[in-house]
Order: C-alpha cells, then sequence, then structure tokens
C-alpha cells in the first residue's frame, strides 16, 4: 500500500440543498480527498484546525486510520462555509465564508512525512503550493488543485506551478480560463505543454478528461439517481484517482485511465448523501462493485 501526503483545508460547512440542510457538516478540501483516498492508500494530512473543532469530526479520519501527526491546533475557529445549492446543482452561493485560523496557514511538514509516494496540493494559494514543494525531501509524483480565486488573483504564481508538478485537476470552467481557451480539450492540451505529465479536468455531471502526453480519455459520470449534495464532489474525485495510484504504485497511461474510473466512481458516492455521510458508509468491496458496474454501461 503506497503512502500519500496531503495538504489543505479542514472546514465546518453549513449546506442547504433543494432537497434539506446539514449544519455543523465537516467538510474541507483535505477532509473530502483523506476519506476517499484512504480506501486505497495510507494518507497522511496537514492542515489546521481552531479550539472551536468538534471533537466528534476527528472519528472518521481515526475510523480511516487518516494519520493527523500534521494536523495542527491552533487558538481562534476552524475555517467555516455556508452554502445553498440550486435546483441546477451545479450553481450555488456562498452565503458565508470564515477563513479564520485557515487565513494564517503556513504549514510546516512534519520530518517523518517528507517522503510520501503521491503529494496532493488542495486547493491552497499557489505560492504557499510552490513553498510546500520544497519543503518534501522526495516523492514519486505530485499533483494539484485549484479554483478560479486563484486563476484570477495569482495567475502567474499558478502557471509557474505546472512546472514544478506532475498532475493538475480542476474543472473544466477553470481549464478554460487558466489556459485562455474556450474549447476544454485545447485548454488541456495548452496546459499540458507548460511541462506536465496529465490534466485531469473534472466535468461534473458529464465525467472527466484526462490529457495525457500520449493521448485523451474521456468517461462520463456514473449515473446516480439521486443526488443530495454535491460539496466536496471534486475533491472525493482527486482522492479516488491518486488513492488508486498510490496503492498500484504505478503512473504509467492505462494506471492514469483506471485512476480516472475510480475518481469518476468515488464522486458518485460523495453526492449520494449530505457530506461525507456516504463516504463513511463505504468498503473496498462497494467501489469495486459501482467500477464493474461503470465498465458494463460503457460496454459496447
Amino acid at each position: 500500500m503506497g503512502e500519500i501526503l496531503v495538504i489543505g483545508s479542514i472546514a465546518i460547512d453549513c449546506v442547504e440543498t433543494p432537497f434539506g440542510a446539514n449544519e455543523e457538516q465537516l467538510g474541507g478540501s483535505a477532509t473530502y480527498f483523506s476519506l476517499a483516498a484512504s480506501l486505497f492508500a495510507e494518507v497522511n494530512l496537514v492542515g489546521v484546525i481552531g479550539k472551536d473543532f468538534p471533537q466528534q469530526h476527528i472519528e472518521p479520519f481515526r475510523k480511516r486510520n487518516v494519520n493527523l501527526s500534521g494536523l495542527e491546533v491552533r487558538e481562534g475557529k476552524t475555517f467555516r462555509w455556508k452554502g445553498k445549492y440550486f435546483e441546477d446543482l451545479n450553481k450555488r452561493e456562498t452565503l458565508d465564508l470564515q477563513l479564520n485560523v485557515f487565513s494564517a496557514f503556513t504549514p510546516n511538514i512534519p520530518d517523518n512525512l517528507k517522503n510520501p509516494d503521491i503529494v496532493f496540493l488542495a486547493n491552497i494559494d499557489p505560492e504557499l503550493q510552490a513553498d510546500l514543494i520544497n519543503q518534501i525531501d522526495s516523492y514519486s509524483l505530485i499533483a494539484a488543485d485549484t479554483m478560479d480565486h486563484w486563476i484570477v488573483s495569482k495567475r502567474e504564481a499558478l502557471l509557474k506551478l505546472l512546472g514544478k508538478i506532475d498532475i493538475l485537476i480542476l474543472n473544466d470552467e477553470e481549464a478554460k480560463m487558466l489556459a485562455e481557451e474556450q474549447n476544454v480539450l485545447l485548454a488541456g492540451e495548452k496546459l499540458l505543454a507548460g511541462g506536465l505529465k496529465a490534466v485531469i479536468i473534472k466535468k461534473g455531471e458529464h465525467g472527466a478528461l484526462l490529457v495525457h502526453k500520449e493521448t485523451i480519455f474521456t468517461l462520463p459520470t456514473y449515473p446516480v439517481k439521486s443526488v443530495v449534495d454535491p460539496t466536496g464532489a471534486g475533491d472525493t474525485f482527486a482522492g479516488g484517482c491518486l488513492g488508486y495510484l498510490a496503492q498500484n504504485k504505478s503512473f504509467g497511461l492505462k494506471e492514469m485511465k483506471e485512476a480516472v474510473a475510480y475518481g469518476v466512481v468515488m464522486g458518485s458516492f460523495c453526492v449520494e448523501r449530505f457530506g461525507i455521510e456516504r463516504l463513511m458508509e463505504l468498503g473496498p468491496q462497494d467501489v469495486e462493485g459501482r467500477l464493474r458496474a461503470l465498465r458494463d454501461a460503457m460496454s459496447f
């Protein structure tokens, strides 16, 4: 089993969708990623929480054997996000955002965590992502996520980061924005030219696209009968992708394609319940069963 280091946010979310509302649910990019990836590999999490962090939210990490030795507890409040999704679940509104202790998040990676197989730099400032790379002694593969905020405010730093990582994971609108292209495939190819091994583009309900130096590969999403809460689906997708790669410790084109399939499957589970509820019900047999169903649906 491989080892993954993830650096990102741990949050408390309040979420409203057309199917209900959930207060004080565990969230954050590193949370969703860790709980998904831990089904495949050993996960070491580096993040920060405030003294107000509910102790019951530590239990999911313990249940999945996520290593929290890199988790800092600081004076102050935990990162909080409140959002509302509309009938079109691709559209949401942020009602309240309080970065709190996360606003000054400048992690120092513990020495015992500096030699992972895979590093995942979740959605944080690209300048901080670059600094974190310099703290790591060795790794086999490094991937990063980003968002529209950083594309607008830290564009040059983000473009420079592409030369230091292997895989960029982002959604279709972000890919087009960063590449300054209107076509998502052209955007992926342009970003790939920045020195990456692969670009993985999340397309929400339309699946995912892998742009690799050897080829392109696309998959539809797994058809889900009930989508309750899309929060964290992208980070769960990334956890499935990189978790599978860490498990196999092989990063060729075949493994990359399979990793995208696992990402699609994990993301499809996430949206079926609020927050991490569905993820915590899963075992390897559930994941493999849905992967077989996806393969069957793709056969013709």
